[in-house]
């Protein structure tokens, strides 16, 4: 029978009823007679006290247990539940025995064998760099920190199963392993069976190579996105989500990217732009939202010690309207704010340029003093599914930018229509050929459809104020970066 948690156990009123803690030890003080441990087992922030009583005890096999107690040990610790003398907390567990099921010591530990060394537990009852805590991304969890992400990243994933069910939305587990590149970027990972050394030879040398001899028998990546999937599926049961993983092979070291990421992707039959906003906007309230319900004591601690005010600032947009603004007015404003002064953005903003994060923030907190959808962008700098307006310039494209971050969805209308496709499909040289599948959907029965995508971490580092992108994800996988 599973132990019951200690976020359960310090809710209780106790009657003196029997407990069985387990958990790692935090903390031990002796005084006296008295021994306290606090333990915790990552369920909630607070530990809880167990207190020894050596002179009632009086047991040689609990002081020896005792005396080997140090941060980072596991134990399992039988007692009563009794109202606490101490402030600051409620109860606490009058421990009446202690079994330690694994060691860890405080200083290295040397052995005959070089594998069965081992070296001190590095998580000592001090503040460590988040520097550091990437070096050991298999202990960090047992850290407040990220204790607190994984709690978040687990319950943020439950608020947006349950947003698209309430919805119905059905789930669609789309493919990892893909042929086709939906943005059209090439910065993809390959997958082959092919020896490492003479078949990537041969695949570099330039000349036509013979991909029957795969195992796939055709050019195979790990996807980059789900939605080409996603829009069959929608054109067939008319509401469908993805949330999986996804990769890109950009060659980009910065505190916003990872190779590997979690995307939502909802794709809607029967839609156009105006609902793809709508749903965009719903969504991000109803998720923040869910955050500041349900995971208040994870942001009071993102709040006091990653990020001042981030409470007040995730109330704010939740409850704010979403501003709308075309691209080409954003882009008339920044001119504008840009004036003469040439310092103002590292990258000046003009016409059929792709906005910067210094634009995207300068335009939720200058000019729209909140959320912003920005719709209408330019053809060439979007991808070729995306529908196109009258202009033939701009395509029915949206991206929801808020305060702090900048872009946190994009999505578009879809073009539905077969021509108007696979027009755009040449002028970027892709084959329709390769998908002669995609263009299926407009042959048979075509409707207007929309779709957006999320990355989980990009919202996990909005909603928790982490600073690198690396920190919300369990294993970060990025340039020279695949360890555990």
């Amino acid at each position: 029978m599973l132990p019951i948690l200690i976020k359960y156990i310090l809710a209780e009123k106790p009657q003196s009823q029997d407990v069985a803690i387990c958990g790692w030890v935090r903390t031990k003080r002796d005084m006296k007679n008295l021994v306290f441990v606090e333990v915790n087992d990552g369920s909630c922030f607070a530990g809880i006290q167990c207190t020894f009583d050596k002179s009632v005890l009086n047991d040689e096999k609990i002081e020896n247990a005792l005396s080997s107690l140090a941060t980072g040990v596991s134990v399992k610790i039988n007692g009563k539940l009794i109202p606490s003398p101490a402030s600051g907390q409620a109860v606490e567990v009058a421990a009446s025995s202690l079994d330690v099921l694994g060691e860890s010591p405080a200083e290295n530990v040397s052995a005959e064998s070089a594998e069965l060394d081992i070296q001190a537990y590095p998580l000592q009852k001090k503040r460590h760099s988040m520097e550091f805590l990437r070096e050991i991304a298999h202990l960090r969890p047992r850290t407040n920190t990220f204790g607190a992400v994984s709690r978040l990243r687990a319950r943020m994933a439950f608020a947006i199963h349950k947003y698209f069910y309430e919805r119905d939305f059905h789930l669609l587990h789309t493919p990892i392993i893909t042929a086709g590149d939906c943005e059209g970027a090439g910065a993809m990972f390959q997958v082959t069976t092919l020896d490492p050394v003479s078949g990537a030879k041969e695949i570099s040398s330039g000349k036509n190579f013979d991909y029957s001899r795969d195992f796939f028998a055709k050019k195979t990546y790990l996807t980059v996105s789900g939605q080409l999937e996603a829009e069959t599926y929608a054109t067939a049961i008319s509401r469908v989500y993805t949330f999986g993983p996804t990769f890109r092979a950009e060659n980009s070291n910065t505190v916003r990217h990872l190779a590997e990421f979690w995307m939502v992707e909802p794709e809607m039959a029967f839609a156009g732009l105006e609902d793809d906003m709508a749903l965009a906007e719903d969504f991000l309230r109803n998720v923040i939202n869910f955050a500041l319900d349900e995971c208040s004591d994870e942001l009071k601690f993102f709040d006091a010690h990653v990020e001042k005010g981030i409470i007040e600032n995730l109330r704010q947009v939740a409850g704010a309207k979403f501003s709308h603004i075309t691209y080409t007015d954003a882009v008339r404003e920044l001119e504008k704010a840009a004036g003469n002064k040439k310092d103002l953005f590292e990258f000046q903003p003009k016409w059929g340029s792709d906005l910067q994060s210094e634009h995207e923030k300068f335009l939720t907190e200058k000019v729209a003093g909140g959320p912003v959808i920005v719709t209408d962008y330019p053809k060439e700098i979007k991808a070729f599914y995306m529908k196109l307006n009258d202009d033939e310039k701009t395509v029915r494209a949206m991206d929801v930018l808020v305060p702090r971050l900048g872009e946190i969805i994009g999505g578009s209308q879809r073009e539905d229509d077969l021509k108007k496709l696979i027009k755009r499909m040449t002028a970027l040289e892709l084959k329709p050929e390769e998908y002669s599948w995609y263009l299926d959907l407009r042959r048979y029965g075509t409707v207007p459809h929309a779709g957006f995508g999320l990355g989980f971490e990009r919202l996990l580092q909005y909603v928790s104020g982490m600073a690198n992108i690396r920190d919300v994800i369990p294993f970060p996988r990025a340039v020279g970066q695949a360890e555990f």
